[in-house]
């Protein structure tokens, strides 16, 4: 197979990440899925993304949340073709409880400084140079 080569044009879609994070209040099925819920929408708001164009979304939750899988969130909001992937943060002591980050892979044509990283609650304490979304 033959490819051709790289004609020095960068692609008008490259996949960026977009943070996020929130703090749930208990280890509940309701806690998780409305906390992941409000933020993927306030990612999806913060960077005006199209569904279509999610590469991926993982998620990971702090050791202690373990009664559903936050994905699902993804799911009820319809995103039934975009890959998801859940797991565990590195268990480190002293790290943040009760705890749901995701990392949103998004093609797009946005610069990295352009795209709005989400943190909310508690969570916000995790990357305090960022300016709050509301």
């Amino acid at each position: 197979m033959e490819t051709e080569p790289l004609s020095g044009k960068v692609p008008s879609l490259l996949c960026r990440g977009i943070r996020g994070a929130t703090k749930v209040a208990a280890n509940t099925r309701q806690d998780i899925l409305t906390g992941a819920d409000e933020l993927l929408r306030k990612m999806v708001e913060a960077n005006q993304v199209e569904v279509d164009k999610i590469a991926a979304v993982f998620f990971t939750t702090s050791n202690d949340l373990n009664a559903e899988f936050p994905a699902l969130a993804a799911r009820r909001l319809g995103w039934t073709s975009v890959p998801l992937l859940c797991g565990h943060e590195m268990n480190v002591p002293g790290s943040m409880s009760l705890c749901i980050r995701v990392m949103m892979m998004y093609n797009t044509d946005k610069t990295p400084r352009e795209i709005v990283h989400v943190y909310l609650r508690e969570a916000r304490a995790l990357r305090p140079e960022l300016e709050p979304v509301e």
